[in-house]
């Protein structure tokens, strides 16, 4: 992309050659003689004078002021050799305009005073005729060579600051509307994590302390309803762990505690081992990159598996399988089923609606069913899409 500053200065360039261009050639066509006397002199000044014009813009009062002292010395200097007024006009107007635009306004309304005499004097003084005699003539002229470009330059340095103010107020009201929806989605954030603190935390918390109450006051009588309340009061903590980390993601955002991953099953399935179900874990191929949604999904897909394998199956043993693969991963969960059907069967299958759901959102296939005397559940995610 090209500079800007770099743009700007060569258009400079360009109209300062070509201002130095037609001055130049007004002069050889007013004075046949140019070459005589002070000709060659007068003709250089007013090349440099409009190459000026190419200069930076904190030096606009300078040009300018030599082009108004080129108004005054220039016909004076070239009367003997041909007639001439005002062969530097073509720089003047933009000497005019740049003064205008580019000086704060004491120092544009002094250049503007230096242009008007120039322009006076030197069009009522050399050479004298009778056009210079007639002062509306003078006045009309200096109005619309130094008088008008000046004022056109203010109103674009004006309008300019407009835009730029039009600019910043849009910014600023865009940033604005950003922060005030943040602080929506802020406050929208805090009242749901207080709902659900309300409404669910204190309720699994009270499960699981029941649970555990009740667990000691039966001792060893009865180990298999012990073990039924110790997979309660594992499950409950489980759940207040979760529900802590979907907390902080509501109060935090996107800087919350990570959710849980396939890093994370190890702990899953220790937990599972507490509950009274031998869980094994078994990771198979390289530590392939999974991305952060499919690797939560999958954390969530063996969670919910095992579950079902703590409220549904035989209580033997569980296997939890994590394969990598260069363009998949296969995550199988392998328990031992129960050989008495329950009331609340089909809750399984609500469990199994859930991992499917899951699953297609990653373009995932689920297989499950029994394979001998266990129930397998295993979940294949293509990785090559992602």
């Amino acid at each position: 992309m090209t500079d800007t500053a770099v743009v700007l200065r060569r258009e400079a360039l360009v109209v300062a050659v070509l201002c130095a261009v037609a001055d130049a050639g007004v002069l050889v066509l007013l004075c046949p003689d140019l070459a005589q006397g002070w000709g060659p002199g007068v003709l250089a000044a007013v090349v440099l004078a409009d190459l000026a014009l190419a200069t930076p813009d904190r030096f606009s009062g300078w040009v300018a002021t030599a082009h108004a002292a080129l108004l005054v010395v220039g016909p004076m200097l070239l009367s003997p050799v041909g007639w001439y007024r005002g062969g530097n006009e073509t720089g003047l107007l933009v000497a005019g305009y740049r003064a205008g635009a580019w000086l704060g306004l004491g120092q544009a309304a002094a250049v503007l005073a230096v242009l008007l005499a120039g322009s006076v004097v030197g069009r009522w003084a050399y050479p004298p005729s009778e056009a210079a005699a007639d002062w509306r003539l003078v006045a009309l002229h200096a109005l619309t060579t130094v008088c008008l470009p000046w004022l056109v330059g203010r109103n674009t340095t004006a309008r300019r600051g407009h835009l730029a103010e039009l600019e910043q107020r849009a910014a600023t009201r865009a940033r604005e509307e950003q922060a005030a929806v943040r602080r929506a989605v802020a406050e929208e954030r805090t009242a749901i994590a207080r709902d659900l603190h309300d409404v669910i935390s204190h309720h699994v918390s009270a499960i699981g302390v029941h649970a555990g109450a009740a667990r000691l006051g039966l001792g060893a009588a009865a180990a298999p309803v012990g073990r039924s309340l110790a997979a309660v009061e594992t499950a409950s903590r489980s759940a207040m762990a979760d529900l802590r980390r979907l907390l902080d993601v509501l109060h935090h955002g996107d800087d919350a505690t990570r959710q849980p991953g396939l890093d994370d099953l190890d702990g899953l399935v220790a937990g599972t081992t507490a509950a009274g179900l031998r869980t094994r874990l078994t990771t198979e191929g390289p530590t392939t990159p999974v991305p952060q949604s499919v690797d939560v999904a999958l954390y969530r897909i063996a969670q919910e598996a095992l579950t079902n394998a703590l409220r549904h199956g035989g209580g033997g043993a569980a296997r939890v399988t994590l394969a990598r693969e260069a363009t998949t991963v296969v995550l199988t969960v392998a328990n031992d089923m129960s050989r008495t059907p329950r009331a609340d069967q089909t809750r399984v299958h609500r469990g199994l609606t859930g991992i499917r759901h899951r699953a297609a959102l990653f373009g995932g296939t689920v297989t499950c069913g029994p394979d001998g005397p266990d129930w397998v559940v295993r979940v294949t995610v293509p990785l090559e899409a992602r």
